[in-house]
């Protein structure tokens, strides 16, 4: 791979030690430049000996270690101008119109098969508590690959202010530091294009790095936190596993216990339901030495969740290798996922026993939105009947920030594919916006959708199918004070929503 490290002169400033690899496309180099400077790609002019860089050409432009290389260009326009836009009715507009008259948030462009990261960057910014910790994080975006965790977290912070400014964003910062840091992600086709790559595994990548730079949030200034990390506090859960010889039942069981940052979903013939494949992992068959018989024996491994987080990820296990064509083909498989996921069955005795108050206190709020239906529906309306705010009472334990203290989940975020192989295909990411409201975001297309479209996502066909879920908390939202309308319980990704 031809990287050289060169200077770059700007004005006043001089950028040492930075790394140019040419098989990259110079706007990816440019990219890099403008997280040095903060100038934009299109506003650069990148000079070497006289010679001007082009976008997507290196041209004759030749680069060797220590070359002094000079840009031009500033921050901002010299004289703003505002463009002069004539009416236009709703039935008249396209996607990207539509989407800035509906409000809609930004898109990601595709930068050459990145749908993979697009989506995933759209999933995660779904959690609230996420966006915040990342609204905190004073790290930069490095130049060399010596700080990927840093370069990631940075970039991806810088991103998601962009979004909230723009309808449509080239996510080139965010590609260039992933390249960087996991150069199979930089990996290019014959024909030069950059290759697909696998979502889960960037969306656990990508997880991984703002895993060690963003601490765990506190739960007062005088409590430290439980966590290091703010993704083991509300993405990280907890097992409790047992492992029994089935040879040698006197053979005392081991208990340990092991972290998980996502659930698997396997499918096989007999699974339909997400619930199904989520247990037929938790209990298992597996060979290892027994110290009692002292040779290799049949064991049966038994997980049971012993922390819930407040954001449980589940990835549907839908790619194996098949070797003869030596690609990663696709499960096409119609796997059914709930809207409202109760994740209780799954969970240990323990755990249980300390779900079922805040369980029960859900039960009583359903009856009581039951009985005053019936009500208005025998009297009819009685007063003010408008749904007033209530108080939203904390998912998690009041030890533990960023548990799940009821077992109750909403779904907040799909992230599907469409295609037969991992290596090929596309991903889109679909977003709880508000309420019944969705969010399809096609890269840089962004289009509501309704729930109805959401359950259709659940494969059997070439459709988009589901990939990776994530559920957050069902949030319990209590009356202030005695009113007709009754209480509402929502999800956080929803009763956070900027």
């Amino acid at each position: 791979m031809p990287t050289f490290v060169v200077k770059v002169k700007w004005g006043k400033e001089l950028f040492k030690d930075v790394e140019v690899n040419t098989d990259d496309d110079p706007l990816v180099f440019k990219a890099q430049l403008f997280a040095l400077t903060g100038v934009q790609p299109e506003r650069q002019k990148v000079m070497l000996k006289g010679m001007t860089l082009k976008d997507n050409d290196w041209g004759n432009m030749k680069i060797d270690n220590g070359a002094m290389i000079l840009m031009m260009g500033s921050k901002e326009e010299d004289v703003p101008t505002e463009p002069i836009v004539k009416p236009v009715f709703v039935e008249d507009m396209n996607e990207a119109e539509l989407a800035t008259a509906m409000d809609l948030p930004a898109g990601l462009a595709n930068l050459g098969n990145t749908c993979y990261m697009n989506a995933t960057v759209q999933c995660l910014k779904t959690v609230p508590e996420l966006r915040e910790a990342l609204a905190k994080y004073e790290g930069v975006v490095m130049g060399s690959s010596t700080q990927p965790a840093q370069s990631i977290t940075g970039a991806l912070r810088d991103l998601y202010v962009a979004m909230d400014k723009g309808p449509s964003i080239a996510p080139l910062i965010l590609l260039q530091v992933m390249h960087m840091a996991f150069p199979r992600f930089a990996e290019k086709a014959d024909n030069g294009n950059f290759m697909q790559q696998d979502a889960n595994e960037c969306w656990m990548e990508m997880i991984r790095m703002l895993q060690q730079k963003l601490p765990a949030k506190k739960i007062d200034e005088t409590t430290a936190a439980s966590f290091g990390s703010i993704i083991d506090q509300f993405f990280g859960g907890v097992f409790s596993v047992e492992m029994k010889c089935v040879e040698a039942p006197d053979e005392p069981p081991t208990i340990s216990t092991e972290t998980f940052l996502q659930l698997s979903c396997f499918i096989s013939t007999e699974v339909k339901y997400m619930q199904s494949g989520l247990r037929s992992k938790l209990q298992e068959q597996i060979t290892k030495h027994s110290p009692t018989l002292g040779r290799d024996a049949q064991y049966i491994r038994m997980s049971k969740i012993k922390r819930l987080p407040a954001y449980l990820t589940v990835q549907f296990v839908r790619f194996f290798y098949k070797e003869r064509e030596s690609v990663n083909a696709k499960v096409l498989k119609d796997i059914k996922f709930p809207i409202d996921f109760d994740a209780f069955e799954l969970c240990s005795p323990e755990l249980q026993q300390k779900l079922t108050p805040m369980r029960s206190r859900f039960k009583e709020q359903e009856d009581k939105e039951l009985e005053k239906a019936t009500n208005l529906k025998n009297v009819g309306p009685v007063g003010d009947s408008k749904k007033k705010e209530g108080k939203k009472e904390p998912y998690w334990f009041e030890d533990d920030l960023g548990s799940n203290n009821s077992g109750f989940y909403t779904l907040q975020a799909v992230l599907t594919h469409k295609g037969r192989s991992s290596s090929s295909g596309h991903y889109v990411a679909w977003v709880r916006q508000k309420g019944d409201t969705w969010l399809k975001c096609d890269d840089d297309q962004v289009s509501p959708v309704t729930t109805e479209e959401i359950l259709k996502l659940s494969g059997g066909g070439d459709w988009h199918c589901a990939y990776v879920l994530l559920y957050g908390p069902r949030i319990l939202e209590t009356p202030l004070e005695e009113e007709t309308s009754a209480p509402a319980i929502e999800c956080a990704a929803t009763a956070n929503s900027n």
